[in-house]
């Protein structure tokens, strides 16, 4: 997984299967993110065909613990097959999800980080 930074916001370009075998991987770099006071994270599915509940956990996981830090994570650029399993899961309306990196950053530098940024605080009833 690559991780970039731009502006106040860390973007993850996440793994092409995000499954059991990445999950953790994924989680551990997260956490040191969050750890090292990262607010803002947009994931990228540019790149993901494939999402497993595992994959899921984690984005639920650390959604959670960066709302309490006061900030969102946010997803773009799924592909069909990823946003079906998000859809099935039930999971779409708890996440605020872009087409593009670009119109996600847009979005997220001009909001203000605690009150008014797009990601839903749906997640803190959870």
């Amino acid at each position: 997984m690559e991780i970039k930074t731009i502006g106040d916001v860390k973007v993850a370009v996440i793994v092409p299967r995000f499954d059991s075998r990445t999950a953790e991987e994924v989680e551990t770099a997260f956490t040191a993110l969050i750890e090292k006071g990262t607010k803002r994270l947009l994931c990228d599915f540019s790149m993901t065909k494939y999402i497993s509940s595992a994959g899921l956990r984690v984005l639920l996981s650390t959604a959670k613990k960066l709302q309490k830090s006061g900030g969102p994570l946010v997803l773009c650029s799924l592909s069909p097959n990823v946003r079906e399993v998000f859809e099935i899961a039930g999971l779409t309306p708890l996440f605020t999800i872009y087409d593009s990196v670009g119109r996600a950053l847009k979005d997220l530098e001009w909001k203000d980080n605690k009150t008014e940024c797009r990601a839903k605080c749906i997640i803190s009833s959870w």
